[in-house]
């Protein structure tokens, strides 16, 4: 049997594996689910992925499916009902931080007609490919990212620093960071 070459950080995590072989570097365009990995990177902050992995079903349920309409009408109630779910991630700054990133979502969806043209917008609308061949080649941020989360920051996010935005750049295809001799790397960058 053929021995299937991926990228090393998932390891052998099988959770994490299917989540590095199925969605990670894949071009996004659905502004849900946009939301979704902009909140779960922000919750990462400080923490590993697979922290927030294992916990992502629970944040879906607790989230309200990331709906970010939803999530824009929480008030301080919802918020102390999510600082007591022990599924989540408990920080007040992050909980309060992805409701103001649900309204701010909003204003960016009306402003742009959707969220999805603005962030690609501000990656020129197509993913960079790059041509990592080590871990240790893949930056934590870019002068892209930078951008990016400076131009957030501007539309009133929170928890969007640089690192955030590339990783979240990342996990949305924005950017390919397959190594180049993993299984994934050239099936990312046809769907680029």
């Amino acid at each position: 049997m053929a021995v299937i070459e991926r990228c090393p950080w998932p390891g052998t995590d099988s959770l994490y594996v299917r989540y590095h072989d199925e969605q990670w570097g894949v071009p996004v365009h659905d502004d849900r689910l946009l939301f979704e990995m902009l909140v779960l990177e922000g919750m990462q902050a400080g923490l590993s992925w697979i922290t927030i992995l294992r916990k992502r079903e629970n944040f879906r349920a607790a989230f309200d499916g990331f709906d970010p309409l939803r999530v824009a009408g929480y008030g301080p109630e919802k918020v102390e009902e999510l600082l007591q779910n022990p599924g989540i991630i408990r920080n007040r700054l992050k909980v309060q931080g992805a409701i103001r990133n649900a309204r701010a979502f909003l204003t960016v969806q009306q402003a742009y007609g959707s969220f999805d043209a603005f962030i690609w917008g501000l990656v020129g609308g197509v993913p960079r490919q790059n041509r990592w061949r080590t871990l240790a080649e893949i930056p934590a941020s870019t002068p892209e990212s930078d951008a990016v989360s400076k131009t957030l920051k501007q539309h009133g996010f929170s928890f969007v620093g640089s690192t955030v935005c590339y990783a979240h750049m990342q996990a949305t295809g924005m950017v390919n960071d397959h190594l180049v001799t993993c299984f994934r790397y050239t099936e990312c960058a046809r769907m680029g």
